[in-house]
């Protein structure tokens, strides 16, 4: 009672809201002094934040015309996982008059993410804060599984909210937040939440409300999620504006492409183009808010004194892409070599390209007996490999496994995807393999026509291929067969259908015995960046 007698006195006297920020010892942590309207909040310790827990503070100000909680203690209250808010009124007289307290609630426990209490005198509050607070902790950490690191699952893995904001519709929106989704799993985080936003117009600071965006923070909260996953492509500013706001480590979709990449790149030239896609994509995004880092030049007895840190950074940066460009232009001239050397031994070049996952390194291994891993998942193999194939009648091919394909690919990496597909510039033949089980099939197929037109190999001959076949249901299969009647139905699982395969190819490039002279064209020189040495391994079909 003494403590807001005492802070009554000081507001009025000043004529500004002050606020004390109180830990669980019941000691001020903080004292926080305002405008006449409202408050502004410091940065705070992170050291708690972690899943299923507060912040270990709550919030006591005066409000000097009377009013209750506003919009603003309440949201402060959750973005910054606040044990709870209180506002003390006072009369005329600089004497407290009620408190206004509101708090979290437990996971279910009411439509909104918190309750208001009622207004009482400030003198017949008897909540035990702290009591209630650990409460909380208790039954948020009981929502999700018992986890023994902050923000991460059982099995160790990262949580993470996934989250599309967006003016196409709501089903389209869930279509690309699956293949989110598969990216996620595949870069090795577990989906704690997923949030669908249809907007009109995207908010060019925050994408969308800060409504919408509290519930996103409860939505963490509730799930022991530290990461938020935006579908779509975040500027640098959006990223800063939307880890100040929600207090959690916010990636966009091109870091997790370019993270899987890094994690999945095994040869030198993989790993060297995709250390050059993050520094390209890390450079524009390169920002220093400290002042003790604020450039130190112009004026007078200012001349002279050098380059910011962030300057320095940013030069070491493109030093680095200049010396891993001439690196890669080495490796480029003995992959020439590699290619000139099967162009003079004159067996045909038949190259697998697709949706990723569509089964395209399954498909190798039946056919050529090979191991390559193949795993249900996006991305699994990036290293193009090639086999040799022995056909029954004495006809060789060499049958080459490339990076699946994908959607809204990254710009940064867009340079990397195309010379990671550079052995399609020497392919007689090109088969287009598809995952016929999925949803979005005919979207799959159009992306890998729309990306091998954009590379110029859409006069390359093709066949299509319907892969995993036995996944189908019935119903759907005449559908399918319909919508490509040109296709192949196989399944390189279980094999079925690869004759049919098998002899389209051999139609294609049987010009001779063993021997097949492919269509001219002129060879385009790029980048190779995920790329394993060619092997070759003598297999029966």
């Amino acid at each position: 009672m003494d403590q807001a007698r005492e802070l009554a006195a000081i507001a009025y006297g000043i004529g500004r809201q002050v606020g004390l920020l109180i830990d669980r010892k019941g000691r001020p942590a903080h004292i926080i002094v305002g405008s006449q309207k409202g408050i502004l909040i410091p940065e705070l310790d992170r050291a708690r934040l972690s899943a299923g827990r507060l912040r270990g503070l709550r919030l006591l100000h005066v409000h000097l015309a009377g009013e209750p909680l506003n919009e603003e203690d309440l949201t402060d209250m959750l973005f910054l996982r606040l044990d709870s808010v209180a506002a003390l009124t006072i009369d005329g007289m600089a004497a407290p008059v009620a408190l206004h307290v509101a708090h979290l609630l437990p996971p279910g426990a009411g439509d909104a993410p918190y309750d208001v209490l009622p207004p009482r005198p400030y003198d017949r509050v008897d909540e035990d804060f702290t009591a209630l607070a650990e409460a909380l902790e208790a039954e948020l950490s009981r929502e999700g599984e018992r986890i023994d690191t902050p923000g991460k699952s059982a099995s160790g893995r990262d949580r993470a909210v996934l989250v599309s904001v967006a003016s196409s519709p709501k089903a389209a929106q869930e279509a690309s937040l699956d293949e989110l989704a598969a990216l996620a799993d595949t870069a090795g985080l577990d989906i704690a939440e997923r949030v669908v936003q249809r907007v009109a117009n995207v908010n060019p600071k925050f994408l969308l409300g800060k409504g919408k965006l509290a519930e996103i923070e409860i939505a963490a909260l509730r799930a022991g999620a530290s990461l938020l996953v935006f579908d779509g492509e975040l500027s640098p500013s959006q990223i800063r504006n939307l880890a100040e706001v929600t207090q959690l480590r916010v990636i966009d979709r091109t870091q997790l492409i370019l993270d899987i990449f890094a994690q999945h790149a095994a040869t030198r030239s993989g790993k060297l183009q995709v250390e050059m896609a993050q520094l390209k994509y890390l450079q524009p995004r390169l920002v220093r808010q400290d002042r003790a880092m604020s450039r130190l030049m112009g004026g007078i007895g200012g001349r002279g004194p050098g380059e910011t840190k962030l300057e320095v950074d940013r030069r070491r940066i493109r030093e680095r892409i200049g010396r891993i460009k001439d690196e890669l232009k080495e490796l480029r001239k003995r992959r020439a070599a590699a290619r000139a050397g099967r162009a003079r031994a004159g067996l045909p070049v038949v190259s697998l390209v697709g949706y990723t996952n569509a089964g395209k390194s399954t498909l190798l291994n039946t056919l050529t007996g090979s191991a390559v891993l193949a795993e249900n998942r996006l991305f699994a193999t990036l290293d193009p490999t090639s086999r040799r194939l022995r056909f029954p009648s004495d006809h060789e091919i060499i049958l080459t496994d490339t990076v699946g394909f994908i959607r809204e690919l990254p710009k940064e990496l867009k340079e990397a995807f195309r010379a990671t597909l550079e052995e399609l510039e020497a392919a007689d033949l090109l088969i287009a393999v598809a995952d016929a089980s999925h949803p979005e099939v005919e979207a799959q197929a159009a992306a890998v026509a729309d990306i091998l037109q954009e590379m110029e190999l859409g006069d390359v001959p093709r066949l299509f291929v319907l892969n995993k076949w036995d996944a189908v249901p019935e119903d759907l299969r005449a559908p399918l067969r319909n919508l490509f009647p040109e296709a192949i139905t196989l399944s390189a699982r279980t094999r079925d259908g690869l004759g049919e395969l098998t002899t389209a190819i051999l139609d294609r490039v049987r010009s001779g015995p063993g021997v097949y002279v492919g269509p001219t064209r002129q060879k385009i020189e790029t980048t190779n960046p995920l790329e394993t040495e060619p092997e070759t391994q003598p297999s029966n079909a």
